[in-house]
């Protein structure tokens, strides 16, 4: 069975602190990663080393929705995320590997995410659509330097 690989790249303008808690506090993933016209709704999330995740994404005007769900594999503070993910509908299976790696720079952080084994019925182009959307959301959660 063939699979998808993505690759993405941005330099956001935010300390590797604020997008590692990004990855991993569920209020604010619940918020930047689904894409335009999705809720997101996380069921639970244990960010440790063999702690495991759950969410579902929810087309906002269908109704319909599907589920997804992993372990965290690989956690290096404010550096590398590394987790699974695999759909609960039979008709994408397999298992997606997906790291994250940030690397602070002169203007911010370098962001890096490879997403493997995405399964063959999902247009690689569509894939990428939606991270860059999400990416968008991303960068207008964690840029902002609001004083309380």
């Amino acid at each position: 069975m063939a699979t998808g690989t993505i690759r993405l790249h941005r330099v956001l303008r935010t300390t590797p602190e604020r997008l590692y808690r990004a990855f991993l506090e569920p209020d604010a993933i619940a918020k930047w990663l689904p894409p335009y016209g999705f809720t997101c709704q996380v069921h639970h999330m244990d960010a440790r080393p063999g702690g495991t995740h759950k969410m579902s994404f929810r087309n906002f005007g269908t109704g319909n929705g599907h589920s997804f769900g992993g372990e965290y594999v690989e956690l290096v503070p404010h550096e590398k995320i590394r987790y699974t993910d695999r759909f609960d509908d039979p008709n994408l299976p397999g298992e997606m590997q997906v790291t994250v790696t940030l690397k602070q720079v002169v203007c911010g952080t370098e962001l890096s995410i490879v997403q493997e084994g995405v399964p063959e019925v999902i247009p690689v182009e569509m894939c990428y659509l939606g991270w860059q959307e999400s990416l968008e959301q991303l960068a207008r959660l964690v840029e902002p330097q609001i004083p309380d």
